[in-house]
């Protein structure tokens, strides 16, 4: 049996820009991508902190360095400038892949810079006995 697992996160991304006119995605600084193994073209979930809208959209690369977080085309109605939002990328995984796996995630500062590097992991830990 496969499974839905998150595969990359970037977590309180602050948005940088919005541009409705754009054809749709959502641009992140390439810095970001590396760090959390998330690929151009890879479809995200995005959820915004601050008005709860939650929507998928795919990547685009920005410029490594800049801070990019740009919401594109219609996806750039759902949120604002300034918002805080999280980014989740999900892939599927073999049973036998699971426990293994380990997550890249990345906690950014009020600049988009990485604040905190860290991995989730995915095994099931048995709950002793109380």
């Amino acid at each position: 049996m496969m499974r839905k697992m998150l595969t990359g996160k970037i977590h309180r991304a602050t948005v940088t820009q919005c541009d409705v006119d754009y054809v749709g995605s959502i641009t992140i600084d390439a810095d970001l991508l590396r760090a959390t193994g998330l690929r151009p073209s890879e479809a995200v979930l995005i959820a915004d902190i601050d008005n709860g809208n939650r929507f998928e959209t795919y990547i685009f690369e920005g410029e490594a360095g800049s801070g990019i977080i740009g919401l594109n085309g219609a996806a750039a109605k759902l949120v604002e400038v300034g918002h805080k939002i999280i980014i989740c990328a999900f892939g599927l995984l073999d049973e036998s892949e699971i426990d293994a796996h380990q997550v890249p995630v990345v906690v950014l500062d009020e600049n988009n810079r990485i604040a905190h590097s860290l991995r989730y992991g995915t095994k099931l830990h048995e709950l002793a006995a109380q």
